[in-house]
């Protein structure tokens, strides 16, 4: 994939820069940061997203042969969610989708895109599309605010039950995110509401990112985003999944990304039979971590239950009204108890 150099926007007041330099972590106050955001709007860079477009007739046909999501009922200026799983149904890529129309777009947490792409083109065959890392070109930021009332809110279907009949499952994906294009430019907006209040994604041209954001009223950093989105039970892939991870552990991909009754594509048996015939291994939940330790655990760090290790941590942050939580997977046996007592590191964790 393209190097993505450091963006525009930490040239703001206040920036301060994330390890990799590339985003900023926060601009001087990540708490009120968080709460601008939820009430008021703020905008957060993430413009360290890898991005692929799909260019050809045949694409939303060829990816939703490769796909958890059913890409065929995907309509112009709509968004979605997908997975590519192994085939022993592990979650191998997940991307967020738009389809302009004549392009379909795909973006990807930070160094996820490349993999993504080598596995999309080694998939082509004589299929007659066109797949681009458009990292180094296109920058992608999200705003949250008041929706207007014009504006389409977006949709995900409830999860059948299991032993659903076919008839009650529509063809279309199971979260349409309405979109459209983006002020006078050639970029485009999607509408998520993925922090649980209108929240949008924008894809413009790197070259205008700095333009495009100068509306903001409150610029909001990497951690002001990782709190909100794990307050959310947002995972980020790599990050809060694992190589072990099967769709049916992760409560929102299971309902943003898999159509139960598309078939056809790798790794659909082991979705098909959890779903129907058993229980996933392990859950992703949300955890409150009690603060003795004024830092967070760490990515990684072991959760214990009566002394035995029963799932680790995922991202840990400071949220401006819920304390220290974390995102983790945990042995589903282990949490099945809702007043289960936790251990990781120095601190005790419960749901």
């Amino acid at each position: 994939m393209s190097t993505i150099g450091p963006s525009p926007l930490l040239t703001l007041p206040g920036a301060v820069a994330t390890a990799d330099g590339r985003t900023a972590w926060h601009y001087g106050g990540p708490l009120k940061e968080q709460k601008a955001a939820m009430e008021t709007g703020a905008l957060f860079d993430r413009s360290d997203r890898d991005v692929i477009s799909v260019t050809g007739e045949a694409r939303l046909t060829w990816l939703h042969s490769l796909s958890t999501q059913h890409l065929t009922g995907l309509k112009p200026h709509e968004g979605t969610e997908t997975l590519i799983l192994s085939p022993t149904g592990r979650v191998e890529h997940h991307a967020n989708v738009y389809d302009d129309g004549a392009t379909t777009w795909l973006d990807t947490e930070p160094g996820y895109g490349e993999p993504l792409l080598k596995y999309l083109e080694l998939m082509k065959f004589r299929t007659e599309v066109d797949i681009r890392d458009e990292s180094a070109d296109w920058a992608l930021f999200t705003f949250t605010g008041i929706a207007r009332a014009e504006d389409d809110a977006p949709v995900v279907q409830p999860v059948p039950i299991a032993k659903f009949a076919s008839k009650d499952l529509l063809a279309v994906p199971t979260s349409v995110y309405p979109g459209g294009p983006f002020q006078e430019t050639d970029g485009w907006t999607r509408r998520t509401d993925a922090l649980g209040v209108p929240t949008f994604d924008v894809l413009v041209r790197r070259g205008r990112l700095a333009e495009a954001a100068e509306a903001a009223g409150t610029f909001a950093g990497t951690w002001a985003w990782n709190a909100l989105r794990v307050a959310a039970k947002l995972p980020a892939f790599g990050t809060d999944t694992d190589e072990k991870t099967v769709p049916h552990e992760v409560p929102h991909w299971l309902a943003a990304a898999v159509h139960l009754d598309k078939g056809c594509y790798r790794g659909q048996e082991t979705v098909a039979k959890v779903h129907h015939l058993g229980q996933p291994p392990r859950r992703l939940v949300m955890l409150h971590l009690d603060g003795t330790d004024e830092h967070p655990p760490a990515h990684g760090t072991p959760i214990t239950l009566d002394g035995k290790e029963v799932g680790t941590i995922g991202t840990a942050v400071q949220h401006y009204e819920l304390g220290q939580i974390a995102l983790a997977e945990v042995k589903r046996s282990a949490v099945a108890n809702e007043d289960v007592r936790l251990i990781t590191g120095d601190q005790a964790a419960s749901l």
